[in-house]
């Protein structure tokens, strides 16, 4: 598949449709395409030979969706940073790709510091229009191994690391997406919903296969995720026929009886990944869309998005606990290592490795996180990429089950995150001399995280420091990635090899 020919051959055939609708604005697939192109060729002059990839700042906005085509028809990446993502951390991301100008679809939090310059929403605006009075240009779009995206995830540092995805390994994803769970045909011209930020790389899933299908996008902004009594509102306006999101925003919104196919009567089909189905929320699903596809997936942001598929029928509820993650997606493999690099047989625990046509070349400007984990391997007589997952899980006839982590990275609420990365942030606040943070625990799948400190004076008001702790965090970390609760102890306890014994403070969890 070209995504951008997918998109191309839709506002041909219907200039009018809808491809993104935002509050009262609604974005067709004809200014889609016509405007991408003149900032495009707006960003080519601009840039002339420079393919450095161009952070595009926003929440959920049509002129995002605009200016992730421009970027890659002007031929570089792009890279998303919502405005949940605080300033320090954007500021990382920004330095790290070190680009000619970010183009900022909101107003940025602050005053950008350092010799990168925002191009605001104005900014924006005015260079498609001065492009429309120009003499056109050639456009030179990414393609093959180009850079098509970058997604910043979680790093064990405190410092967050820049996953490369290529225009090659986006369009073999879709070649698969858009028929995962139904036909290509019965999702064209579709609603489907958006959850995730477009800085997670759950969002992939919905807004790329939506344009590879000529559907319509319908984002659930911030406000009504955090406010139930906006939500399900917003569910019912949305008309949705394929949902995307993880599995803990459907348990929410499983919490409200009212939330069945009465309510959304055009589901058709649920696509989960980024966490744990666990049985209880498919068993629940299932009954109250009992005429809707629900499908589980795996995969990491390094392989794009997903590799994995399986149809969650009431039968594999009944069978099956925990739920399987599925089978491998055309072009790629899975296979099940020991720690000395061994393939284990069926049913054996190891660590999942992935090979195919849709993993990363690897991490931005960082070899030294690539060389461990990124590597090449010989399949079927091609030559393709690998990826350790550091996820431990077991094959049975064909089918991967996922086991959790094995080193300190944890899923929660969809969301990659390092326990180191929120350990090392917590350690740049003053008075804090150590920190470890654990993951509370149940059915297999991370409700919460808690940290245990060690401050050089232990605080008298040690719940009035927390909240202030948890305050100074927002500088560095995004909400998600906040412990719930903050556990003050004289000295953590330690194992023999002196490091925190991370089996005794998740003992003290209640």
């Amino acid at each position: 598949m070209n995504i951008l020919r997918e998109i191309n051959q839709t506002a041909v055939r219907y200039p009018d449709r809808t491809v993104m609708i935002s509050g009262e604005e609604r974005l067709t697939y004809k200014d889609l395409w016509t405007c991408s192109d003149l900032l495009a060729r707006a960003l080519q002059r601009l840039c002339k030979d420079d393919r450095t990839p161009v952070p595009v700042y926003g929440h959920k906005s049509p002129l995002m969706l605009i200016c992730f085509l421009a970027c890659v028809k002007s031929g570089r990446g792009y890279c998303p940073i919502d405005i949940s993502v605080p300033w320090s951390r954007t500021m990382q991301i920004i330095e790290s790709i070190q680009p000619p100008f970010v183009l900022a679809c909101e107003p940025p939090q602050r005053a950008a510091g350092g010799s990168v310059s925002f191009l605001e929403e104005d900014a924006i605006r005015n260079l498609i229009q001065e492009e429309a009075g120009k003499e056109p240009i050639t456009l030179t779009p990414v393609s093959g191994e180009d850079l098509f995206y970058m997604i910043f995830t979680s790093g064990s540092t405190g410092s967050p690391k820049g996953v490369q995805i290529t225009s090659d390994c986006l369009n073999h994803y879709l070649d698969w997406s858009v028929v995962l769970g139904t036909t290509k045909e019965e999702k064209e011209g579709r609603v489907f919903l958006n959850q995730a930020p477009f800085s997670f790389d759950l969002s992939v899933m919905d807004l790329y296969t939506c344009l590879a299908c000529g559907g319509t996008l319908y984002p659930l902004t911030k406000t009504q995720q955090s406010d139930f009594r906006l939500l399900l509102p917003a569910l019912a306006a949305s008309g949705a026929s394929v949902w995307v999101s993880t599995p803990s925003f459907a348990d929410m919104c499983l919490r409200d009886p009212n939330f069945d196919s009465s309510l959304l009567p055009q589901i058709r089909l649920f696509l989960f990944c980024g966490e744990t189905l666990t049985n209880r929320t498919a068993q629940k699903l299932a009954g109250r869309f009992p005429d809707a596809v629900i499908m589980n997936t795996y995969g990491p942001t390094e392989s794009t998005v997903a590799v994995t598929e399986v149809r969650i029928t009431p039968e594999l509820i009944a069978a099956e606990h925990p739920l399987p993650v599925g089978r491998s997606k055309p072009g790629t493999w899975i296979e099940i290592h020991s720690p000395e690099g061994i393939r284990l047989a069926d049913g054996e625990k190891g660590e999942i490795i992935i090979l195919g046509n849709t993993v990363s070349p690897g991490y931005y400007r960082r070899p030294d996180l690539t060389e461990p984990v990124f590597f090449t391997a010989k399949k079927e007589g091609q030559t393709v990429r690998g990826y350790r997952t550091g996820d431990e899980g077991f094959l049975q006839n064909g089918q991967l089950y996922y086991c959790g982590r094995i080193d300190l990275q944890i899923k929660l609420h969809g969301y990659r995150i390092e326990l180191g990365d929120i350990e090392n942030n917590l350690l740049k606040l003053p008075g804090i001399k150590s920190a470890a943070a654990v993951a509370n625990m149940r059915d297999g799948k991370a409700k919460s995280i808690t940290a245990f400190l060690v401050s050089e004076h232990r605080p008298e008001d040690e719940f009035g420091k927390a909240l202030k702790i948890k305050q100074q965090l927002k500088e560095y970390l995004p909400d998600y990635m906040i412990p719930k609760k903050l556990v003050f102890l004289d000295q953590l306890p330690m194992t023999a090899n002196g490091k925190a014994d991370r089996k005794a403070l998740g003992g003290m969890l209640s």
